[in-house]
């Protein structure tokens, strides 16, 4: 986290602290409070009682991710056209936001030592301000009196006029100290280079290091955890896939408004522009927005190869995504399998997510995709067989930590309990239906060795007659000369972890630039089965 300039107020604030020293002794939290105005022109009570726009759409989203469970990245976009944000106030707005979500952990540590009473007893809609007030103070270019002076005013309009001089103190508190001092402070307890004191410091749960580490060691990255966790809390960048033989054109046009090509894969984007549903193709579904390591396994699955494979037309083959929605990766297979003469059904058990995967289809050939709304779980209900298959499990997502800040402090350790049983019993599904001779993909957006290794290691102990493919040549062959290269350097780090291991791949953030996707490749042997067309 970048820190933020302080003003030269700390030598007019230590005369003041010496001046009301006494004061301050025998007023309590009341004192506290009236001592915070010393570094205002104005008193609280006579601050504007209006706020900011960008403050207040980033204070909405807080509120509804801590109210509602909501996911920052569905909910700001909204937000920012709502209050018509600028482009500079909607990035001032996304940083605010994912940076106080990002580091709510460690801010939460820090406000612990400058409130007189436990966290837990303020009230949400405060605790949210205070957490956005301490952003600005400790990890943005804003100065000490405009972030707290917005911030009581952003109180004022949002929540009322009697937590104001509350949080006017709270601030003033935080202020006192720059992010570093801080981080010295509250780690200063765990021994330097712990899980626990790197967990404060990068603003992870503990228990997501521990995982992390574990991971990176598995994957033979034992000496990257710091330059994961960083990569974990910088600022996301938009990728941008256009749909094969639907979005023609329409990547040009974002390379054109300052997208810039992705050296890993074809038809990727990487947009850093502003307001991507303002790009030409966006509204219509034929530019999406999809993370570049979600794309290079789609097309990984779609040009899969097989021992048994001496042509590599796909022509009449049934393809299967298990676990579909919101529809990203379904509409990029769909778009794949309409170009080579395929069929698509996309499979999602909520009915109103099995609506957006039908709306993210839509810009894909009708005739080339079909929706099912029911449990992957019983998918052999369908009585038929599917050459390709992809099992793009619901995980504890600790791999888009940088797109989905809030899910660190969501998760829990004891939720992997529930998703591994989850996770067992769609992979037993899927090969239940996959085809001889056809393949199934098994990916999680998390690198947690329950969900990736375990998985794979228990699958091919229930299902002996199961082959596991090497997963880095089907990227490989899906890359562009760069990705290619990148999966040949992984490989080699990834031999390092034994046998099952070295035909593994995991994606990292510091390393490839994409979320942390972890892909596996399942082969059940028998001639491909074609169907006629």
């Amino acid at each position: 986290m970048s820190q933020t300039p302080h003003s030269d107020g700390s030598r007019r604030n230590a005369k003041g602290r010496e001046r009301n020293r006494g004061q301050r002794n025998q007023q309590g939290e009341r004192g506290r409070q009236g001592q915070g105005r010393r570094y205002s022109q104005k008193a609280p009570s006579q601050r504007s009682r209006r706020a900011d726009p960008a403050r207040t759409a980033a204070f909405k989203v807080l509120r509804a991710v801590s109210r509602d469970d909501a996911y920052a990245n569905l909910v700001l976009p909204a937000e920012i056209r709502r209050a018509t944000l600028d482009r500079r106030d909607a990035g001032f707005a996304t940083e605010l936001t994912y940076g106080a979500l990002r580091a709510q952990g460690t801010y939460d540590s820090i406000l612990s030592r400058c409130v007189d009473r436990g966290l837990d007893q303020l009230d949400a809609p405060i605790l949210d301000a205070l957490r956005l007030g301490v952003h600005q103070l400790l990890a943005m270019r804003v100065t000490t009196h405009a972030a707290v002076n917005e911030t009581v005013g952003l109180v004022r309009a949002e929540i009322g006029a009697g937590p104001s001089g509350f949080v006017n103190a709270v601030l003033r508190r935080v202020s006192e100290k720059s992010m570093e001092q801080w981080v010295e402070e509250i780690s200063g307890a765990e021994e330097a280079g712990s899980d626990a004191a790197l967990a404060l410091q990068h603003a992870h749960p503990a228990w997501v290091v521990r995982a992390l580490k574990q991971s990176l060691k598995m994957h033979g990255r034992g000496e990257e955890l710091q330059e994961l966790l960083t990569a974990d809390n910088a600022s996301p960048e938009v990728h941008l896939v256009e749909l094969p033989g639907v979005g023609q054109k329409r990547l040009a046009s974002a390379l054109e408004a300052g997208a810039a090509a992705s050296h890993l894969v074809e038809g990727a984007a990487v947009f850093r522009g502003g307001d991507v549903g303002r790009l030409p193709g966006v509204p219509e579904g034929e530019l999406r927005v999809q993370d570049i390591g979600s794309q290079w396994i789609a097309r990984a699955l779609a040009g899969a190869w097989t021992p048994e494979t001496t042509d590599p037309d796909v022509a009449g083959e049934r393809w299967l995504d298990l676990c579909a929605g919101p529809g990203g990766k379904a509409a990029l297979l769909a778009a794949l399998a309409a170009e080579h003469g395929a069929t698509l059904l996309a499979n999602e058990p909520a009915a109103h997510r099995a609506e957006l995967v039908t709306k993210a289809l839509s810009a894909v050939p009708a005739e080339a995709w079909s929706v099912r709304a029911g449990d992957g779980r019983s998918i052999a209900e369908t009585s038929e067989r599917y050459d390709r298959i992809l099992i793009d499990a619901p995980c504890t997502g600790l791999g888009a930590l940088r797109r989905r800040p809030e899910s660190r402090w969501r998760r829990r350790p004891a939720d992997l309990a529930e998703l591994t049983v989850l996770q067992e019993e769609l992979l037993d599904a899927g090969v239940g239906v996959l085809a001889p001779g056809g393949v199934l993909a098994y990916v999680t957006c998390s690198p947690h060795p329950a969900e990736t290794l375990v998985q794979v290691e228990d699958v091919l102990r229930r299902h002996p007659e199961l082959q596991l493919l090497d997963a880095h040549e089907a990227m490989a062959s899906a890359s562009l000369p760069a990705g290619a290269e990148a999966m040949e350097a992984t490989a080699g780090q990834e031999a390092e972890g034994g046998s099952i291991s070295s035909k593994l791949v995991q994606l990292w953030p510091h390393a490839h630039g994409t979320d942390a996707m972890f892909f596996a490749l399942l082969h059940k042997p028998g001639r491909l089965q074609v169907q006629e067309q």
